[in-house]
């Protein structure tokens, strides 16, 4: 997975955002955090390149963007961290050998 710095993307306010298995970081947030902050980013964005690649990449985002409106509309506060890609991603990225044990559809599957 490739790590870019920008000053561009993410917006203001976000730290990292992966677009299609690269991940764009914010330049200055990013230099803040300290090393075991930034392994934690990283493997959170890594499990979302996992589930882009069994969702063949577009499914992941309209299913993503189709998430976020249904949340935005009937969850508002929680709209963001109700997504279920987000659920897993945030769950796990403290877990750095969940990455090569993780379940194909594992966001949609129960703990």
């Amino acid at each position: 997975m490739r790590v870019i710095q920008s000053n561009i993307i993410p917006f203001p306010g976000y730290i990292a955002i992966n677009l299609f298995g690269v991940v764009f970081v914010r330049k200055g947030r990013w230099d803040k955090k300290d090393q075991r902050t930034q392994a934690r980013i990283i493997n959170h964005e890594a499990i979302h390149t996992a589930q882009m690649k069994e969702l063949a990449y577009v499914g992941f985002y309209v299913i993503y963007g189709l998430e976020w409106l249904f949340r935005l509309v009937f969850h508002t506060s929680t709209a963001y961290e109700g997504i279920s890609f987000e659920r897993e991603a945030k769950a796990n990225e403290g877990d750095y050998s969940y990455i090569y044990i993780r379940k194909h559809y594992a966001q949609w599957r129960r703990r």
